[in-house]
């Protein structure tokens, strides 16, 4: 079998771990912590804006790391940190260590969660990225079948001892699926997506059957409108997730839903967007990804606006709002990486994507904070909800406007055999 495809199957495994753990998982301990430690939604919002702020700051440079060097050694490594993140948490008492153990598991969780798992598998295929991407991020999507889990372990184990086991089990899973991953393809003779060389015909350069693929350098992309228009889209994305997956269990009860169903909403979301992941990463490689990402971005808008009308006698809405806001953002989550091989080809991919990740995480930052400064200032989460899906608009026409770097002679400097 391909090699790339065994390391999509770590990659799904680390995804399911890390999705669960770090940040699917959060919303189960959110109602805990701050009724432990007495602190504000507010404060505690800021925990996971803190974690947005590290993973953009470092995405670049990790993506810079794994083109050079491969993706191995920083899965280990971050796998690590993430693991002494997490149960640094377990002990917190100050909401100073707080913020200071979301700071580790930012810097782990950079190292070993998208920006490398999609470099190494922008390496390893081309034609069929969309469909490889898509298989590996469902790792988030089932990671949604870890809320239910982290539930149960914080009722029979309180908070503390539930976040030191689930920690523990995801380092003693993702060490092993670290030393799985490989560079690069060529240096195990093959090219993207299972072509192999001819050895009778090799001379050691350029295979003359590979087709010519972009190669387009780290500045020419930030001098392009189509970096930006994807970065911006993406950083509405990264606003709109960030705020639901940590606000939607406080939000579910503070409209009258029980624990056990806002739970089980928590879950759903990422179950709904496997069909996203896979499905919408399939339709990209057989047709224009621009106007599949502008479709998931108005199942976003459609699926908030469900959200925001939810209500002890419209849990009916609670439906159309896991389909939607899940498939249109678990398409998303493959289609970043998928346009980014597309636009940008696999050369500089690594620190391209960083990039988009690094300008996107403002949106990451801020998402969760407003929504719980509009919580502790209007007591109420509807607002934020009906402002985001009017928002969608915006994303959808910025990709839908993309067009390919450079044109006639232009284009051709960024064109490598």
């Amino acid at each position: 079998m391909f090699y790339g495809w065994w390391i999509v199957a770590a990659s799904f495994l680390i995804s399911l771990f890390m999705g669960g753990v770090v940040f699917y998982g959060f919303t189960a301990f959110f109602e805990p912590i701050a009724d432990d430690l007495g602190w504000s939604y507010t404060q505690i919002s800021l925990a996971a804006s803190l974690r947005g702020l590290e993973w953009g700051l470092l995405a670049p440079i990790v993506g810079m790391i794994s083109d050079r060097w491969g993706p191995r050694r920083l899965i280990f490594v971050g796998v690590i940190i993430t693991t002494v993140g997490l149960i640094l948490l377990s002990a917190t008492t100050s909401l100073g260590m707080f913020y200071v153990s979301f700071v580790l598991i930012a810097i782990g969780s950079s190292a070993c969660t998208v920006t490398v798992l999609m470099t190494a598998l922008a390496s390893w295929f081309r034609s069929k990225i969309g469909i490889a991407s898509g298989i590996a991020i469902c790792g988030f999507g089932l990671s949604g079948l870890m809320v239910p889990v982290a539930v149960k372990l914080i009722d029979v184990y309180e908070w503390r001892m539930a976040l030191t086991i689930l920690a523990l089990g995801m380092m003693v899973v993702s060490i092993p699926l670290s030393l799985l991953f490989r560079h690069k393809p060529e240096q195990y003779g093959q090219f993207p997506d299972g072509q192999v060389l001819d050895p009778a015909t090799h001379d050691g350069g350029s295979n003359p059957s590979q087709a010519p693929e972009l190669a387009v350098k780290t500045k020419q992309a930030l001098k392009s409108g189509t970096f930006w228009r994807l970065a911006l889209a993406f950083t509405y994305h990264l606003m709109v997730i960030s705020a639901v997956t940590t606000h939607v269990m406080p939000y579910l009860s503070s409209i009258g839903l029980a624990r056990s169903t806002s739970s089980l909403v928590a879950t759903a979301v990422p179950l709904t967007s496997i069909g996203g992941r896979l499905g919408l990463g399939w339709l990209a490689d057989k047709m224009d990804s621009r106007l599949v990402t502008a479709g998931a971005f108005t199942m976003i808008g459609l699926g908030l606006l469900c959200f925001g009308y939810v209500s002890t006698t419209a849990t009916w809405l609670l439906v159309p709002f896991a389909i939607l806001l899940g498939v249109g953002y678990g398409g998303n989550n493959t289609l970043r990486p998928t346009m980014g091989r597309e636009y940008f080809g696999r050369a500089n991919f690594g620190a391209i994507f960083g990039l988009t990740v690094l300008i996107g995480s403002s949106g990451g930052i801020t998402g969760p904070i407003i929504a719980g400064w509009i919580y502790d200032n209007w007591g109420s989460y509807q607002a934020i909800w009906i402002i985001f899906a009017a928002l969608a608009v915006l994303p959808a026409i910025a990709v839908l406007t993309i067009k390919p770097i450079g044109k006639g002679k232009d284009k051709d400097r960024i064109i490598s055999s």
